[in-house]
């Protein structure tokens, strides 16, 4: 497109030329051709001279143009020196590093092979052990009496597992002393095999159960959403037994049904009390895989359908070994579970095979995973799937991942890269009882509650504490 100012000027350049050969044609009496070609004599010697001075004026600029052109590539390549000599001096840094990583290495390489040594050598007590063991199992009473000398010669070739093989020693005299010599009951999990089926029996009798509780938190700003309900028996000794130390009983399997009912009718309690002052949390509550093909399982159900406004807070626990036996009966019950409303968890994993998809169809919306078993701290973990991207799989089919077994405060910090929204453990609250009487006695509960809420304030944990009436537990 033509400028205007070129057009102008080309027009003052006709003008010119024209008042030219007008004042030569009037003034001086030329004729009209003489007069036109004076004219054109004119435009044509401005037109010339315009064009030189528009070339001259190009060149002048384009000169401009490749000197600051020059300037830059100058500057360009200043700079690339620069960075030359930057990588040459990165390059013997990285070099010495190198030369000092290999220089550390050989120490390490020989701390190596001394654990190796210990290792065999501990290799070596633990067969000792195994085979003090063994002996006690045929005569544990002679087995007492040797193990001191075995430790004994232990100490002269293994220091190190001398304490291991006094722990033994110390282990099989207590337990010799505990266990009758008529054979007609054995320990269970620490615990005599009668008094823990009496516990049981009497707490069914009683229609009473200890609860204890333990909170789940957000990560990481550890605000209170769940707490964890799990059934606790008292023995005649005064001892606590755990509900799953019974689960391999197969008398108790009679019973724990009847149990896992009473329980779940303190949760309902519980959570009811909780919504009353309408807190959002809920509810875990352990129930056994036995109960759901137990034929008393329709109480069960009649208990969950009468209080289906509180499906939403109240979540059901099962192990991942339970999941994995479930067949197609407690299929079933499970199916029975999620139409009313109610939602499921699995806890106590051993390895991270899990099946998103179809746990997600069947109605569970949280999964446990201990948290050294996330760290790959408890040996190899069996997955498809990385740990630090479990959380993102489970996410993807509405599954949110529970750390629990949590004690120490850098495990938190390293559960940030593994995506986990909540924690549970001893770090923000071991597992405390809940009375009896809290759920009935006003008295009571402001006790309870008052203690709770020191113990959670002690542990550092950031959430609010509950009321009179909110069945808050530390």
């Amino acid at each position: 497109m033509v400028r205007i100012s070129a057009f102008l000027i080309a027009l003052c350049m006709v003008l010119i030329a024209a008042s030219l050969g007008v004042v030569v044609y009037a003034r001086f009496g030329f004729t009209g051709a003489e007069s036109a070609l004076a004219g054109v004599g004119a435009l044509t010697a401005l037109t010339v001279y315009y064009a030189v001075a528009a070339r001259r004026n190009d060149r002048l600029e384009t000169s401009n143009q490749l000197a600051k052109l020059a300037r830059g590539s100058g500057d360009l390549a200043g700079q690339l020196a620069e960075f030359g000599r930057r990588l040459n001096a990165i390059e013997g840094k990285v070099d010495s590093v190198v030369d000092r990583a290999v220089t550390s290495s050989q120490p390490l390489a020989e701390e190596v092979e001394q654990l190796a040594t210990s290792v065999e050598q501990l290799t070596a007590s633990v067969a000792a052990h195994d085979a003090a063991l063994r002996d006690y199992s045929t005569n544990r009473h002679s087995t007492v009496e040797h193990l001191p000398a075995i430790i004994a010669a232990e100490a002269s070739t293994n220091p190190p597992a001398v304490a291991r093989l006094q722990f033994a020693a110390s282990t099989a005299a207590s337990t010799a002393r505990a266990t009758p010599t008529n054979g007609k009951t054995a320990p269970v999990a620490g615990f005599d095999r009668e008094m823990m089926m009496e516990a049981l029996r009497n707490a069914i009798a009683a229609d009473i159960i200890e609860l204890y509780l333990q909170p789940v938190v957000t990560l990481p700003q550890r605000r209170l959403r769940y707490y964890e309900a799990v059934a606790r028996l008292q023995a005649g000794n005064g001892e606590i037994i755990g509900v799953g130390d019974l689960l391999s009983e197969p008398e108790a399997m009679t019973l724990i049904a009847k149990l896992d009912y009473l329980a779940a009718g303190r949760c309902v309690q519980i959570v009811r009390r909780l919504l009353l002052q309408k807190r959002e949390v809920g509810l875990f509550c352990n129930v056994a895989a036995a109960t759901l093909a137990d034929a008393s399982f329709s109480k069960f159900l009649a208990l969950m359908d009468a209080n289906r406004a509180i499906a939403a807070a109240l979540v059901f626990e099962f192990t991942q070994s339970a999941v994995r036996e479930m067949g197609p009966v407690e299929h079933a019950s499970l199916a029975a579970l999620a139409e009313r409303g109610f939602r499921f968890s699995m806890d106590n994993l051993s390895d991270l095979r899990v099946n998103a998809r179809e746990l997600n169809e069947r109605g569970f919306r949280f999964v446990k995973v201990p948290a050294p078993l996330l760290f790959n701290r408890l040996g190899a973990v069996t997955a498809d799937i990385r740990p630090a991207e479990f959380s993102n799989l489970l996410g993807r089919f509405g599954i949110d991942l529970i750390a629990d077994r949590i004690e120490h405060e850098h495990t938190v910090i390293d559960l940030l890269d593994y995506d986990v929204r909540f924690g549970q453990g001893a770090l923000f609250s071991p597992p405390r009882p809940l009375r009896a009487g809290v759920l009935e006695s006003p008295e009571a509960q402001a006790e309870e509650l008052a203690a709770t809420n020191d113990a959670v304030a002690a542990s550092g944990a950031d959430f609010t504490p509950l009321t009179r009436a909110g069945m808050r537990h530390s």
